[in-house]
């Protein structure tokens, strides 16, 4: 038996980050310009925590650390939607750090080993359309966030590229659709990004991980 809640999340994700297309992260590379930042947002389509229904909502987190990820000195945020009663609340704040899920199995649990700083968890409108097929996303959050993604385009033509990246022991995803990102975010973390890395996911994670 378990020793954590059972929970699962299925749906869809879009993270936008500071790093060049295709993100030097993903191949155990050190980050584009030597720091990370990013922003990132998840539809839950389906999902529990214990017998907390999850479905529908949604929920996002902003990032950044100094140099490398795993090098540490993180601050994060979570952002969850403000339709959430206070146990679904709870619970994806739960996930989001990274709690009652195995050690090393998921983005979120391994992200959380890299902060020394969770900054109040923000109870927002979240805005959130991801077309998986069109290679498109569109997020907003009044007065904090505000992302977009879109096929990368080839510099002569102008036509779509599409890039996927494989990952079969990934702790994100196994496949995700490479874009190009946009994000404006203001607050405590502030960032400014335009042309740079950002990817679809079609997510199912657990207490045990990146469901394949």
């Amino acid at each position: 038996m378990s020793q954590y809640v059972e929970w699962t999340m299925q749906g869809t994700e879009f993270v936008n980050c500071n790093c060049a297309w295709g993100c030097p992260c993903q191949f155990n590379g050190p980050p584009t310009y030597g720091n990370c930042c990013a922003a990132g947002f998840v539809q839950i389509d389906k999902g529990h925590f214990g017998k907390v229904p999850l479905d529908g909502l949604r929920w996002g987190m902003i990032a950044a650390w100094p140099a490398a990820v795993h090098l540490g000195n993180g601050k994060f945020q979570t952002i969850i939607d403000e339709r959430a009663n206070p146990e679904q609340r709870k619970a994806i704040e739960t996930v989001s750090h990274g709690g009652e899920t195995e050690p090393g199995s998921l983005i979120w649990q391994v992200f959380s080993t890299t902060i020394t700083e969770f900054l109040p968890t923000l109870y927002k409108s979240i805005d959130l359309a991801i077309d998986y097929q069109a290679r498109t996303a569109r997020v907003r959050v009044p007065g904090v966030v505000e992302c977009s993604g879109e096929s990368i385009r080839n510099p002569v033509t102008g036509a779509p590229h599409q890039i996927r990246t494989i990952m079969p022991t990934g702790f994100e995803f196994t496949e995700s659709e490479v874009v190009s990102g946009k994000s404006k975010v203001t607050g405590s973390i502030p960032m400014n990004l335009d042309g740079s890395h950002a990817h679809l996911a079609r997510i199912h994670w657990s207490n045990r991980g990146v469901v394949r």
